[in-house]
């Protein structure tokens, strides 16, 4: 029974980032045909929409979006590639620089809440560091209670984040970033599957953190009771 459950939760955790590898890989090959690099078109829109003092530039730290340093940051092989990957992926990180200039409530929420988050995972490790000790000396029901309380307060922390980012994404891939590349008529409509299920996998890259944090917590649930 441990071990199927073992297999599910590794399953679970797994598969959402074989998929998305999976996906980017598949459309990853240069195309000629296409107008520009994936570096270019993210200027090209930024510029579009208003945002010339948003810059483009490489990363070895994956694909997204700096609201502090307000860049558009792209692996190298989608800021110069010339492939429906890098046109999708450059297109997803521009429309979260317009969600960032529109102010929009899930993304300023998502940055407050991260910011936090920061702060409760380190003081959740310190915790759990001290978690043994702490068990010891809180004898009486109710410092246990508030004990596993505070353990559980801050692990929650980190899946609320997940959360919110969740929706954030989809708002990026889908209400924003396939109809710019659709209406704009920047990708061939044969393309445009392509690009829809390279923008589905941008949008599930946070699906496996949210799984993880929330494994993580059903685990230090356990472990706490």
């Amino acid at each position: 029974m441990i071990g199927i459950v073992a297999l599910a939760v590794l399953a679970i955790v797994v598969l959402p980032q074989l998929w998305v590898r999976h996906t980017l890989s598949r459309h990853a090959a240069d195309r000629p045909d296409l107008p520009g690099t994936g570096g270019e078109l993210a200027r090209h829109l930024l510029d579009r929409f208003g945002l010339a003092h948003v810059t483009v530039a490489t990363t070895d730290t994956g694909d997204h979006y700096d609201p502090q340093g307000k860049a558009v940051r792209l692996l190298p092989q989608h800021h110069s590639g010339r492939s429906l990957a890098a046109v999708a992926i450059a297109a997803h990180e521009v429309s979260h620089a317009i969600q960032d200039a529109r102010g929009e409530r899930l993304l300023a929420m998502r940055q407050t809440l991260a910011r936090v988050a920061q702060a409760t995972d380190r003081l959740a490790g310190i915790f759990f560091v001290a978690a043994p000790v702490l068990a010891i000396l809180a004898r009486t029901p109710v410092a246990m209670l508030a004990l596993i309380a505070v353990g559980i307060g801050l692990l929650s922390f980190r899946v609320i984040v997940n959360l919110v980012t969740l929706p954030v994404e989809f708002d990026a891939s889908f209400a924003k970033a396939l109809p710019i590349l659709d209406d704009g008529q920047y990708v061939a409509a044969a393309d445009m599957p392509a690009v829809r299920s390279v923008l589905r996998a941008a949008a599930f890259t946070y699906l496996a953190g949210a799984l993880i944090s929330l494994i993580n917590l059903a685990r230090w649930i356990r472990l706490l009771r």
